[in-house]
């Protein structure tokens, strides 16, 4: 309750800060120079650091340029008012609160420069603009501006030489503004809400004060362990806190003849400072040395929470899910959108292989798995998988080696698998229907024979088998005998059933697979019979013409009364040096012999003699005659 109680006591305070924190910092800048002028100036033989400069250089550089005049004017009033405090005239406090400020200044304006961005010391770039511009160049500006004011007036009462003005102002910017720079931008609020931080505090107070307070046990190097205790647990707030606070105990010891440092008199009686700022400093090395590592793993760490985040965005979005699987094929991670696909990725992870995969397409899948294993790089597969409610469905693997980092040497696969079910769907309508338009293509509307366009495919593919395996190729060609008249006489609908009859009896003769019978045009059909010697076709010319004839289709205008056909009759072996044209030409001859010789008949082509031909060619003319009268 009681820290409930703090907790709410201390928020209330925090709107009022936010809303007046400008004049919060300027308050604050006043106390803290005044008092680090004061405390220097009033402290005898303590002129080898100032620390002044470097608590106002540290205000100045966390504030916008816009803010830095009245930074500068509360700095003024600051250490002029501490100086004064400290004992000095009012003439002389303003002449070095005036040449303080001027290094402040040039300080600021050359580590700014344009940036506006707040310092950082881990910064590579900035920290080498604050050690140029802060620790060197602005301190050699003033102690040269000390060195020209002592020529002028020798009996000026400055206090210090140039050159310890320099070396003066050079530690208390390089260890102070650091220090004061961490503790102005600390968060303190989580250390004041929680106590488990506070025993880092004590004990590191308590060791630092028993380590100066007495010179007898050496425990000063315990402080800088603790010190980065502090800095990883409570933050560089706090560490620059009580390195500030071991600098003031360790100033006030040392220079009251107590701790490690108050006996070193090696050269001069300064050592002990000189000893106690190499301390100091050293402490802030270490601090700023540990921070740039604690930065850079910071900065690592948010760029792999960058990374993760926008994997799970990538994950979590995509439609596709994600497979992780070492070379055997265990898994190791499954994305969330294997849900859509019907799987359970914590069942996923608990299987390994492709124990999913149809049995139709397992095999298919394992070589692919081989193929990685071997050395191939990626491939992709598409294949039916069993989901979580037992069904199979089609997905389309896509499959990349993954490679170790370190060795290169491939340790696993991964597997992005997305659902193409829907699309494998349209797939097979798609095919159906330009399988029926295929068929309608090659079909005669009419007879539901192949029409002429297949005739000539499968004849063309038929003459180039038979050239290949030297086997005879037969060809029939029918027409239907005074067809013209059969028009006239019953009309066109009635023609057109008796195209159908003649088809239906071409077909219950012809039954071998490999046969075709096609319209060729009109009333005239053809039949191929592949690997047929002569006699077989003719056989097969007269079972068509007698089944023709056992039907008994009605035909006045036919001497027979009946419908009848005439067929001529070809067989060739292709070779070389002829086409199928030629073979077309024979059993077209042959069909207007049958008819030229009283139709109702077959005539083999193969037995026509030249004579013959000669006088078919006179009598052709008279059959096309009849055909159209």
């Amino acid at each position: 309750m009681r820290e409930s109680a703090a907790f709410t006591g201390t928020r209330r305070w925090i709107p009022w800060i936010r809303k007046h924190g400008y004049g919060v910092r300027l308050a604050t800048c006043y106390l803290s120079v005044a008092l680090a002028a004061e405390v220097i100036s009033s402290i005898s033989g303590a002129n080898l650091i100032w620390i002044a400069n470097g608590v106002l250089l540290a205000y100045i550089l966390l504030a916008s340029r816009r803010r830095w005049l009245a930074y500068l004017a509360t700095g003024f009033a600051a250490q002029a008012a501490g100086s004064i405090v400290a004992g000095l005239s009012w003439r002389m406090s303003l002449l070095l609160t005036a040449l303080n400020l001027m290094e402040v200044l040039i300080a600021a304006h050359l580590i700014r420069q344009r940036s506006t961005a707040p310092p950082r010391f881990t910064n590579q770039s900035f920290l080498i603009r604050f050690v140029c511009f802060g620790i060197l160049a602005a301190p050699l500006a003033s102690g040269l501006m000390v060195a020209l004011l002592l020529a002028r007036w020798p009996r000026l009462a400055v206090g210090d030489t140039p050159l310890e003005w320099f070396v003066a102002d050079c530690l208390g910017i390089g260890i102070v503004t650091p220090v004061f720079v961490a503790i102005l931008r600390g968060n303190f609020r989580d250390t004041f809400d929680s106590r488990k931080h506070w025993g880092y505090l004590l004990l590191l107070a308590a060791v630092t004060l028993a380590s100066f307070a007495q010179n007898r046990v050496p425990l000063l190097f315990l402080v800088y362990p603790l010190l980065a205790l502090v800095l990883i647990r409570m933050g560089m707030g706090w560490a620059a806190i009580y390195t500030l606070l071991a600098a003031v105990a360790g100033s006030w010891f040392t220079l009251h003849g107590l701790g490690p440092f108050a006996q070193a008199h090696f050269l001069s009686s300064s050592d002990p400072a000189i000893l106690l700022q190499l301390f100091i400093g050293s402490a802030v090395l270490l601090l700023y040395c540990i921070s740039v590592v604690l930065e850079r793993e910071k900065e690592i760490v948010r760029q792999l929470e960058k990374i993760a985040a926008l994997h799970a965005l990538v994950s979590e979005s995509s439609r596709d899910a994600i497979i992780l699987a070492d070379l055997s094929g265990h898994r190791s991670y499954v994305s969330t959108a294997a849900e859509d696909l019907g799987w359970r990725p914590e069942e996923l992870l608990t299987q390994s292989g492709v124990a999913m995969v149809h049995p139709d397409d397992r095999q298919r899948a394992q070589l692919i798995v081989r193929e990685l294993n071997s050395g191939s790089e990626s491939a992709m597969i598409e294949c039916r998988v069993k989901n979580g409610s037992g069904e199979y469905i089609w997905v389309e693997a896509s499959l990349r080696v993954v490679h170790d980092s370190e060795s290169g040497l491939p340790s696993g696969i991964l597997n992005v698998v997305r659902d193409v079910s829907e699309r494998k769907q349209a797939e097979q309508k798609l095919q159906e229907a330009y399988n029926a338009v295929e068929a309608l293509s090659v079909t005669d509307a009419l007879t539901g024979l192949a029409n002429r366009r297949r005739f000539d495919q499968y004849m063309a593919a038929e003459w180039r088998r038979s050239m290949r395996d030297r086997q005879p190729l037969s060809l029939l060609m029918l027409d239907v005998d005074k067809f013209k008249v059969y028009n006239d006489t019953y009309g066109h609908q009635r023609g057109d059933n008796c195209l159908k009859q003649i088809a239906e009896a071409c077909m219950d003769v012809v039954a071998r697979p490999g046969d075709l019978v096609a319209r060729f045009g009109g009333e005239e059909f053809v039949v191929i019979l592949p690997n047929t010697e002569s006699d077989g076709a003719m056989q097969v010319a007269n079972e068509i013409c007698e089944a023709l004839r056992g039907r008994r289709l009605p035909h006045t205008g036919n001497l027979p009364g009946i419908v009848t056909i005439s067929i001529g009759c070809a067989t060739l072996i292709p070779r070389f040096g002829k086409h199928a044209p030629d073979l077309i030409e024979i059993a077209d001859k042959a069909l207007y012999k049958a008819k030229f010789n009283g139709r109702n008949q077959v005539c083999n082509g193969n037995t026509i003699e030249t004579s013959d031909e000669e006088a078919l060619d006179e009598a052709l003319s008279e059959v096309v005659a009849d055909k159209t009268a």
